[in-house]
């Protein structure tokens, strides 16, 4: 799964490497992006501009946002099948940047580990969006992150791994494709343009948000 990512990327960065434009005055760096946050995404419905989704889908059909909390993730492998997101993955698709992701090891404790391009630019990870309006009319965009199987860093810590898009990768998952062209995309990341190292339980607080996260622990 994917439960926890960072994106701290300097504004300008951010509409060079993806092209959109950052609307600085909402823009922060984050460097322990939590369900329930609102955060960076960038939609086939707008794909010029750095939007702010909540994470944890809500279906349009949901009778209680609350249901977001427990759609965080989205198995590429079923997606076509399950009520809450094959609509999502059909017609509402985005991209969600970030700098790594964390994933708790279990050991004798469960330790956690930060992964990011060795290289440590910024990514996409495959997302889906939907848009939930409530009873008194409240209207709430939101995301989930598809995870698939994991590559050869990854099978050691955790069994799954959010679905990272090749750069050129990224507009086709934005645009009309059909559902094998999409799947297709969801593939495990090389594992040889990637590294993870192990980090300290600050980052199992999501009130804790800043560089001091990213200190490798021995």
């Amino acid at each position: 799964m994917c439960g926890r990512y960072s994106f701290t990327v300097l504004d300008e960065l951010i509409e060079e490497r993806f092209g959109v434009r950052v609307r600085t005055a909402i823009y922060k760096a984050r460097y322990n992006c939590a369900p329930g946050q609102d955060l960076a995404v960038i939609s086939n419905h707008d794909p010029g501009e750095l939007s702010f989704y909540h994470w944890g889908l809500i279906p349009f059909w949901a009778t209680d946002k609350s249901i977001g909390y427990r759609l965080i993730n989205a198995r590429s492998e079923t997606i076509t099948e399950k009520p809450s997101y094959k609509s999502a993955f059909r017609s509402r698709r985005c991209l969600v940047p970030a700098d790594s992701f964390f994933e708790w090891k279990k050991d004798k404790e469960k330790d956690p580990y930060r992964i990011l391009m060795k290289d440590e630019k910024p990514f996409s990870m495959a997302g889906i969006w939907d848009q939930w309006t409530g009873p008194d009319g409240e209207s709430v965009h939101s995301f989930s992150i598809l995870t698939t199987t994991p590559n050869e860093i990854m099978s050691d810590i955790h069994d799954r791994m959010p679905a990272i898009l090749c750069q050129a990768d990224e507009k086709r998952w934005l645009s009309p494709l059909s559902d094998s062209e999409l799947l297709s995309l969801l593939k495990p990341f090389p594992s040889e343009k990637m590294k993870a190292y192990k980090i300290s339980k600050l980052v199992n607080s999501p009130k804790n948000d800043s560089a001091e996260i990213f200190t490798p622990v021995t």
